[in-house]
């Protein structure tokens, strides 16, 4: 009986170990207040959290300060008017001491805060910063937006986070308490008062200068009070303690109308109790002393020791917890140069040349789940978005945000990328990028689309962002990890 031999052909497969996309990107957080001015440098590492056979997904895994400037008193002309130049100087002396040039930082901040977002330069001082200071983008603070960003750097955003309490962080700088409400991360609402710790200042004996919101409250309270009379403890210490009274009210979300001289923009719009509070900015600087190691450049004579005292000392601010925070009067800039930062889908569709692009103002176009729906709605939207934001027609640009997208097959994404391109046709720059931001993952495939139906056109087509009808983002360079720091800001410069 024979036998039968089977020969099998051997094979050796070498499998290519995986290795996650890393990368490391520089953030400049610069803080311009109305007392103080302040600069951070931080470390972002990024990382593919996805693994070697999934769609990629580039997330933030690190965050490392890695330069404190010192606290520099802010350099103004005038009353009215930044010392621009001077801002600029400090920013390049404190990137030389910091070992690092403009042009290797990526991403972060500069935010105008408090009183100095309504001198009359506080725009153009921005723009021209936007110019020198990196790649990154450049935002004026309106008070909701500084109120966020104080809570992050505070610590309060990641104790609501950790806790699930439900907390305020009050940012109490020369100018302005901002106040931001978070609870279990979810921010609840926002406040912002006129009160701070420069709303009147000394000269010796006597006072110096008294803001308007003030005047305002000592002529409710029949008080002749003016500009070099001499300081009277007992008038400065009644008004820090209604001062302290009215956060207190405005906390319980019962302001008076005897309040109202205080109130900036709208009253607290939260719903919900508060369970914890805690101080930050220049004035709860006067209450925890954080900074005794560090060389504070700026000396003031003004009412913020004295408010602190009052604050401190509130029966009405002792029903709640104090929290202490992680940061006191580098809250704000801690806040931008380390929290304001997303990074977009790795599923893109981008063309690199023309970016970074700066102070877009995004339109929203709710889909509301129905693709044809939502069709119908794009032309009258994006013919409704260039007369608000370039009723002149000079070319404006602005970002689509399309939500509420239902589950698209092949045909529907053909469907709305014609759409899309259709409705564009109506701005009066056809050479600008098409800019379209997505919540859902669908940012490479539409962004293909478009460019093959329309290959001289430019696109932008970026996912995994939440923004807002009227909120405005920058949009920095392509990574090498094929994503793009995207920074989510309101610009408001407040006269």
């Amino acid at each position: 009986m024979g036998r039968l031999f089977v020969f099998l052909k051997k094979e050796v497969i070498f499998i290519k170990r995986y290795e996650p996309q890393h990368e490391e990107i520089l953030s400049a957080g610069i803080d311009i207040g109305t007392s103080t001015t302040k600069l951070v440098i931080s470390k972002f590492s990024l990382m593919n959290m996805a693994g070697g056979m999934h769609m990629p997904r580039i997330e933030i895994i690190n965050k490392e300060v890695l330069y404190r400037s010192p606290i520099y008193r802010t350099p103004l002309l005038s009353s009215t008017a930044i010392n621009s130049s001077e801002v600029e100087s400090l920013v390049q002396r404190e990137y030389a001491k910091a070992g690092i040039k403009a042009k290797t930082i990526k991403t972060g901040a500069v935010i105008i805060t408090g009183e100095t977002a309504t001198k009359q330069n506080a725009q153009v001082m921005v723009h021209h910063l936007s110019n020198h200071a990196g790649d990154f983008l450049v935002a004026s603070a309106g008070p909701d937006l500084e109120g966020i960003i104080a809570a992050k750097g505070s610590g309060a955003f990641e104790y609501s986070k950790k806790s699930g309490k439900v907390i305020a962080n009050i940012d109490i700088g020369g100018g302005t308490s901002n106040v931001a409400v978070y609870k279990s991360g979810k921010l609840l609402g926002t406040c912002t008062l006129h009160i701070g710790g420069r709303l009147i200042e000394f000269a010796g004996s006597k006072i110096n200068s008294i803001s308007p919101p003030i005047r305002e409250l000592f002529q409710q309270w029949q008080i002749q009070v003016k500009e070099g009379d001499q300081r009277k403890n007992t008038i400065i210490k009644g008004l820090t303690e209604f001062m302290a009274s009215v956060i207190a009210r405005m906390l319980n979300r019962q302001l008076l109308n005897t309040d109202k001289p205080l109130l900036l923009g709208h009253g607290p719009n939260w719903q919900e109790d508060i369970d914890a509070i805690m101080f930050s900015g220049g004035v709860s600087e006067c209450l925890y002393k954080y900074e005794t190691n560090s060389p504070i450049t700026a000396q003031y004579d003004d009412i913020g020791e004295i408010l602190a005292a009052s604050l401190w000392e509130s029966k009405e601010l002792a029903q709640w917890p104090w929290i202490k925070p992680d940061e006191t009067v580098r809250a704000t800039v801690l806040g931008a140069g380390t929290q304001t930062t997303e990074i977009s889908g790795a599923t893109i569709q981008v063309d690199s040349s023309q970016l970074p692009l700066r102070n877009l103002p995004v339109f929203q176009v709710p889909f509301g789940h129905d693709l044809q729906e939502g069709l119908k709605k794009l032309p009258a939207a994006v013919q409704y978005a260039v007369e608000v934001y370039d009723s002149q027609r000079e070319g404006q640009n602005f970002a689509l945000f399309l939500t509420e997208i239902p589950y698209l097959g092949f045909r529907d994404i053909q469907q709305l990328a014609a759409a899309i391109l259709e409705s564009m046709k109506i701005k009066p720059n056809e050479d600008q990028p098409i800019v379209i931001v997505l919540e859902s993952d669908h940012a490479k495939v539409l962004g293909q689309t478009m460019k093959v139906q329309n290959p001289k056109q430019p696109i932008i087509c970026i996912d995994q962002i939440r923004v807002e009808n009227g909120d405005y983002i920058d949009i920095g360079h392509l990574l090498q990890t094929s994503v793009v720091p995207v920074v989510i800001k309101t610009l408001t410069f407040h006269h």
